[in-house]
């Protein structure tokens, strides 16, 4: 893959609701920064594990520097620069590199007339005089441990720089937990990018930065490369690469010994130093582990789904039930696929050694919500909470009491018979027998028998004829709340649809065709609101989640994979479509929609696009395997053992996507319009055609 920074350099990125604020792009196994504040150094709000509201890790003092700073953001570091009144320059790169510490390069250039004195600052409250310290941080009953150290001693007391001099200063802190780190092995992580020999730490000057650049980097080189003939979904694939990278860390303590993939590093909670208070992403959340997984078993290092499975076999109830968690807290029990998605990990990654654990936990699943849910005399799960689709205030709850001025009010709350439940229900099922079969492992029929009966339900009782749409029932007397949710696209997602249905789908594809679609609920819903709010009122806050209106990546990734697995059943009937959808869901992921400044967030509204909440570098979507398999047509086989190349035409002149790897074999394909679309298996072309949609390539891996 090329350089992550060239794909996606740019300029300043700062939080929408936050104006003059730094995001960071590395990220540690551990720390990350939430924000930076213009100053030197580390100075916002930094976490380690969860959120923690860190506001001082270090900074250096000794001129007023003037705002806006000059900046350029690169997904391995961060530079700035400023200045102030009397002539004092600060040139800054800054980083965290994944052994968790935070990185500052500094060269200081006095332009004024009179000296300056620099001093190294830290929070007195917690770092002692030498440099180090230790926090308890109750609530997730670990201690933070941290040391700061300079390449030039002398910053801690006074660096004197005399007019017309020029300095170059190394600051890092390294951060680790008691228990699991020990001050000597923070040190002896300082020791690659500070020890103190000279003013550059003992590196020739930019080595540091260098050396990060590298090592970031080193990620990347092992992912597939995607270039297309549209810039945009090139970038977007860069960016989605970088969203992995970003969100990936590895806490190695209590119930998340990692990895995983957090959804977020989220600026949603408050700011108190040292006591965000709300709701947080940085921690397991098995709703989005699914897509999580659709996206990374596109990379070839398979360790990072099987820590992932560990991960989530660790937060497993007795129940079968996955829970959220931190390091010492189980929450929610959110729907999710991870059967299905487990299954299409393990196609592309023949050998991980974790499947067949997984297999039985998967099983525990579908068969703990079996008893726990399907208890409406059919197989259809019941939802109780709306919350736990991760759709909230989703209006079909609330549809048989002619929907309330305030959905809080739970006496006109309806339990439901959702279809994106019945979806999940019945592609886990089918996803566990699949990955018996792939594992040659016998005694699961029982999964594939209980696929069938759900995808009888949902056709049978869920689908509307008289308005060609999938709709939650009520759950006891299974009438049909008559609320188009974005959630009726999930059977076509499924492939549980017939040529029947396509009419259904056309009409739902125009009445969802909003400014940012697609919407969460169609505009024809009594309180459909583009912005979230509920007849006028925004129950959770102006930036708060709220599934009557606005548009959010996380469906945008289903139904277009819907689209697109439609399209290619009744013989490429949606490819326009699928490549329109694509490019709407693509331009999401940017600041404005230009194409150009990385910004994926929450959810948006669905009239102009606007990004409504603020967590930037969202990751509960997907968005990489999409462009494998439908962009590139690129299908893996039930077992494994073969492939099936069969694109759809979006429009492009050109795309290849190379350095995929299937099996352990390396698999490229690239396409021009004149010259056709070609199959390389380990540098040897396998197939070829003249022109898209023409035949499905067939080509062996064994």
């Amino acid at each position: 893959m090329e350089s992550i920074d060239h794909a996606l350099a740019t300029g300043r990125r700062g939080l929408r609701t936050r104006p003059g604020t730094f995001l960071l792009g590395p990220t540690g196994a551990r720390l990350w920064a939430d924000y930076l504040e213009p100053r030197p150094g580390f100075v916002g709000a930094i976490d380690l594990v969860h959120k923690l509201n860190l506001p001082l890790l270090f900074t250096v003092t000794g001129a007023e520097l003037v705002e806006p700073w000059e900046t350029r953001w690169r997904p391995s570091h961060l530079s700035v620069s400023a200045s102030s009144a009397s002539g004092v320059e600060l040139v800054e790169d800054k980083f965290v590199t994944w052994s968790d510490c935070a990185v500052s390069q500094q060269v200081w250039t006095n332009h004024s007339s009179t000296p300056v004195t620099l001093r190294l600052e830290v929070d007195r409250s917690w770092i002692g005089a030498d440099g180090s310290g230790s926090r308890s941080v109750e609530r997730h009953g670990f201690t933070v441990l941290a040391v700061v150290r300079a390449s030039v001693a002398a910053l801690w007391d006074g660096l004197v720089v005399g007019p017309g001099e020029r300095v170059q200063v190394v600051v890092a802190a390294a951060l680790g937990l008691a228990g699991t780190d020990t001050r000597d092995e923070l040190e002896g992580r300082l020791d690659a990018v500070v020890d103190g020999s000279g003013t550059a730490g003992g590196h020739a000057p930019g080595a540091v930065v260098e050396r990060q650049v590298r090592e970031y980097q080193e990620w990347f080189d092992q992912a597939p490369s995607f270039t297309s003939s549209d810039p945009v979904l090139d970038r977007t694939w860069a960016y989605r690469w970088f969203l992995l990278r970003h969100n990936l860390a590895m806490p190695r303590y209590g119930g998340l010994e990692g990895p995983l993939f957090y959804e977020g590093r989220a600026h949603k909670m408050t700011k108190a130093p040292w006591d965000p208070a709300g709701w947080e992403f940085s921690k397991l959340i098995p709703l989005s582990s699914p897509m999580h997984l659709l996206d990374v078993r596109w990379h070839p290092d398979a360790s990072l789904g099987a820590g992932l499975w560990r991960t989530l076999r660790a937060a497993q109830g007795q129940d079968g039930l996955y829970r959220s968690r931190t390091v010492g807290q189980e929450f929610h029990a959110y729907a999710n696929f991870l059967g299905w998605a487990s299954y299409q990990y393990a196609q592309v990654h023949r050998d991980v050694p974790d499947a067949a654990a997984m297999l039985e936990s998967l099983a525990a699943q579908v068969r703990g919500e079996r008893e726990l849910l399907a208890t409406g005399g059919d197989e259809l799960p019941i939802e109780t909470e709306h919350i736990l689709t991760g759709k909230e205030y989703q209006p079909s709850y609330w549809a048989f009491d002619d929907y309330p001025d305030d959905p809080r009010d739970r006496s006109g709350y309806t339990p439901l018979k959702r279809v994106d439940r019945a979806v999940y229900h019945y592609r886990n099922a089918r996803g566990v027998a699949a990955l018996a079969r792939l594992l040659e492992v016998p005694g699961f029929d029982e999964f594939d028998a209980l696929a069938d009966a759900v995808a009888g339900d949902v056709l049978a009782k869920q689908w509307d004829d008289a308005t060609g749409f999938f709709y939650d029932l009520h759950h006891r007397t299974d009438e049909k709340a008559m609320v188009r949710n974005v959630v009726g696209f999930y059977p076509y997602w499924a492939g549980l649809v017939g040529a029947e249905h396509l009419c259904g789908l056309d009409a739902a594809l125009d009445l969802f065709d909003t400014g940012a679609p697609l919407p969460s609920v169609a505009p024809d819903c009594p309180v459909y609101s583009p912005t979230g709010s509920w007849r006028g009122v925004y129950v959770k806050g102006r930036n708060g989640c709220s599934w009557n209106g606005p548009t959010w990546p996380y469906t945008n990734g289903v139904v277009i994979d819907g689209v697109g697995t439609t399209s290619r059943r009744f013989g490429h009937r949606y490819d326009a479509e699928f490549g329109r959808l694509l490019r709407s869901y693509a331009l999401l992921h940017f600041q404005q929609r230009d194409g150009r400044t990385p910004y994926l967030v929450e959810h948006y509204d669905s009239d102009t696009g606007e990004p409504i909440s603020d967590e930037v570098d969202y990751l509960h979507s997907y968005f990489i395997d999409l462009v494998v398999r439908h962009v590139a047509g690129l299908c893996v086989d039930d077992d494994g053992r073969g492939l099936t190349v069969d694109p759809l035409d979006i429009g492009l002149s050109s795309f290849s996507l190379t350095g995929l790897r299937v099996a352990g074999r390396r698999v490229d394909v690239t396409y021009d319009r004149s010259a056709g679309l070609r199959v390389s298996v380990d540098g040897v072309e396998a197939a070829a055609t003249t022109k898209l949609g023409l035949a499905a390539l067939r080509v062996p891996l064994t």
